[in-house]
């Protein structure tokens, strides 16, 4: 199980239909809330869905 923490970037495999690879994690728990970074979208998807399509995950350091 990967670890995420909120302000994380995800880099999915598939580009978003906005054309943005690159999300933000704002939501943890049993589902994780992702926000795009090219237009906002938030999405809600379970942790295995986003370990599943995600290429890398870069983590927010303070």
């Amino acid at each position: 199980m990967q670890p995420f923490n909120i302000g994380d970037r995800v880099l999915f495999k598939k580009r978003h239909p906005c054309g943005g690879f690159e999300w933000t994690v704002d939501r943890i728990g049993a589902d994780i809330g992702l926000v795009c970074q090219k237009c906002g979208r938030r999405l809600v998807m379970t942790r295995a869905d986003v370990e599943k399509r995600a290429k890398s995950i870069c983590s927010f350091q303070s």
